[in-house]
């Protein structure tokens, strides 16, 4: 039979990803800690900033300075990517105290950090999309710095629309597109498991040495 693109597509899907991995019916023990929870507390916290921000962005910044109920959807927002950056943080530092690039799992560990990146541009536009005097104080003090790299052509603090298109599309596009290779990666190769545990460590320590 001869071979097409839909047909090497669909093998390499099912070779590279089977879905016994996509669409797994058991777990091992060792993700019943609390450490496992960060990555996906970051992906609740991801989408619960689409919904406050669409909601934020069909209104537009009148509604949400002057309405009681913009300004609740603002403040759900704000606080939010505190939760956000709170939990992608605590993912990162936990990853890396597990050495979770081991078993080729290196593409995974180097998406999350340029996930990282990219969250902190994010977040960024969005103070300077605030619309208020905060937003302009940061500005102002950040223009320089940003020139300072060469890249304030580009990339204008000072410019509104700019400053908002980037926060409201184009990044969470990256984002979403980072976000759905990540999880794949995750599901490929699984959730990366405890380091080995030295039992002569333990009995060193049992025996004062």
């Amino acid at each position: 039979m001869k071979r097409n693109l839909t047909r090497a597509l669909r093998e390499w899907v099912e070779r590279s990803i089977p879905m016994e991995n996509m669409l797994p019916d058991t777990l091992p023990t060792y993700v019943n800690s609390y450490v496992y929870m960060f990555g996906i507390l970051t992906v609740a916290a991801f989408v619960w900033l689409i919904i406050t921000g669409t909601v934020l962005a069909v209104f537009g910044p009148d509604w949400w300075h002057v309405s009681p109920v913009g300004h609740f959807f603002n403040s759900m927002h704000f606080w939010t990517v505190q939760a956000f950056f709170f939990f992608m943080v605590l993912h990162l530092w936990a990853q890396f105290m597990m050495a979770a690039w081991r078993g080729g799992r290196h593409w995974t560990w180097i998406g999350g950090w340029v996930m990282f990146l990219v969250s902190i541009v994010a977040g960024l536009t969005g103070y300077l999309s605030q619309n208020n005097f905060d937003s302009q104080w940061i500005g102002v003090q950040g223009k320089d710095a940003i020139n300072s790299t060469g890249v304030g052509g580009f990339f204008n603090l000072l410019n509104f629309g700019q400053m908002y298109g980037l926060h409201i599309f184009v990044l969470p596009m990256v984002l979403l597109a980072l976000l759905g290779i990540h999880i794949l990666l995750v599901r490929k190769h699984g959730v990366v498991e405890p380091l080995p545990y030295d039992k002569r460590g333990e009995h060193n320590v049992e025996n004062g040495q």
